[in-house]
């Protein structure tokens, strides 16, 4: 970290200015407009609806910031510079725009934090601009860019996973489906998720040409019963979404519907037990105070003793990262009856 003082605290602070912006730019779709024809102020307040002096204001402060490129003349044409574009133009190869409008969501909760601290509840946020619908899209679509880079190397990285069948719990659109099916092509799949995610999934599906292999079960997979047969278990990027006696739950639901010698494998932040290591997992520790009643990041320690909870065996810490990287993996004992949850 740099060292304190006036100037590296204040600079640390006003962070948050260079981020609103372009995440403003991001909701409102500045960069795939712009970058498929250049425009002036007042052209792109028109297509976004907007007010010209505060599109105009908007504009200019991501020029200045190196997002946009401004022309001159009396009626200046507003650009994206083709680094940005491929980050942030929806057509871009390496497109994060909706990691970007989902932190923006994440961002609203933040400044709340003194207020969340004192309570004890997450913060009460409005949706985007984009309605709740779309800020639902902006976080499905942020979770496959994420993770669509790092998931066949984490996949492969686990070994030869012996299984028939891998339930998706909480599956999004498919994004971990796919490596998993790809290292095994005799097996099969079931992504279960919320029904308004489901469309999502089998559009991947269908461009990933694995349809007739995976089966789409709309539901909460907190309050649902679980789809029965999987004989591999795939939790991630849940557990801090939840409180420990809410992943004891869980974990005894997983337990119940898995097959004996089956096994769960949960991809996560796993924290030392100092809890300031991972830097980056302390750091989402407070976004899901902010964000959830009871979410947070866990130890491995803790991870164990609430699998053991649930009846599973075997614990083992599969893969340490320093990010939502490490995996966690335990065994159903074989000849173990179905528990209820």
């Amino acid at each position: 970290m740099k060292k304190l003082g006036r100037d590296s605290v204040l600079e640390l602070v006003r962070g948050f200015q260079p981020s609103c912006v372009v995440i403003a730019g991001a909701e409102l779709d500045v960069f795939t407009i712009l970058h498929d024809r250049p425009m002036a102020a007042a052209m792109l307040a028109r297509r976004v609806k907007g007010d010209v002096r505060a599109v105009t204001v908007l504009l200019d402060a991501l020029a200045a910031i190196g997002f946009l490129d401004k022309s001159t003349g009396a009626k200046p044409l507003y650009s994206v510079p083709p680094a940005a574009a491929e980050v942030l133009a929806g057509t871009g190869k390496q497109c994060m725009l909706g990691m970007v409008r989902h932190l923006g969501n994440c961002l609203r909760g933040w400044g709340h934090l003194a207020g969340t601290v004192l309570s004890g509840k997450p913060a009460k946020c409005r949706p985007s601009v984009l309605g709740a619908g779309g800020d639902l899209a902006s976080f499905i679509r942020a979770m496959h860019e994420i993770s669509e880079p790092m998931a066949m190397p984490l996949v492969a990285g686990l070994g030869k996973l012996k299984f028939t069948h891998v339930l998706d719990l909480g599956g999004a659109s498919g994004t971990w489906t796919v490596p998993f099916l790809r290292v095994n092509p005799g097996a099969s799949a079931t992504i279960m998720d919320r029904p308004d995610v489901i469309p999502m999934a089998r559009r991947l599906m269908r461009a990933a040409g694995l349809t007739d292999r995976v089966r789409l079960v709309p539901g909460d997979f907190m309050k649902c019963a679980l789809p029965e047969g999987a004989d591999l278990v795939w939790v991630s990027a849940i557990v801090h979404q939840n409180s420990r006696a809410q992943n004891r739950r869980l974990f005894a639901k997983v337990f119940s519907a898995l097959e004996p010698g089956g096994l769960i494998l949960i991809r996560d932040i796993v924290m030392d037990a100092s809890r300031t290591r991972p830097a980056a997992g302390a750091m989402f520790a407070v976004n899901m105070l902010v964000n959830t009643p009871g979410g947070g990041t866990f130890t491995f320690d803790e991870l164990r003793e609430d699998l053991s909870d649930a009846g599973f065996t075997k614990v083992r810490l599969l893969r340490r990262g320093l990010w939502m990287d490490s995996v966690v993996g335990a065994s159903k004992p074989l000849g173990k009856s179905r528990r209820k949850a």
